[in-house]
């Protein structure tokens, strides 16, 4: 069955980097798009970036700063997050769609896989 298991989270400072991974198992992680998401206190869950082995979508507010990748190899998603913000905070997860096709930023009603989430913490 399809399992996705994030980790990377932490707490950092405003201007700096995590790094957060996504092991996929179950399937071949290239054959599906992926994205991550996040969602903070009170908010609801956004999309944050998706890829599959074409295309990367990216939300307005990440671009530039995020990046998503795929290790083929380790069967395992990639963000990396630079220059953090505190509007950053927020529980992130990682997410499959059923088939190769992504068609944008992610929303979280068309990916039927999700992991546990990783907890991200930027600060002032």
């Amino acid at each position: 069955q399809v399992q996705l298991v994030e980790s990377g989270g932490g707490s950092v400072q405003a201007g700096g980097s995590l790094r957060l991974s996504c092991a996929a198992s179950g399937y071949t992680a290239s054959s599906r798009c992926m994205g991550w998401f996040r969602q903070a206190p009170g908010k609801e869950r956004e999309g944050v970036a998706s890829r599959n082995t074409v295309y990367t979508y990216y939300a307005d507010s990440v671009k530039g700063r995020f990046t998503i990748s795929l290790d083929n190899a380790k069967n395992t998603l990639y963000l990396q997050m630079n220059n953090l913000k505190p509007e950053d905070t927020a529980m992130y997860y990682c997410a499959a769609r059923g088939g190769r096709y992504c068609g944008g930023v992610p929303v979280p009603g068309e990916f039927a896989y999700w992991g546990q989430g990783t907890q991200v913490t930027v600060s002032s």
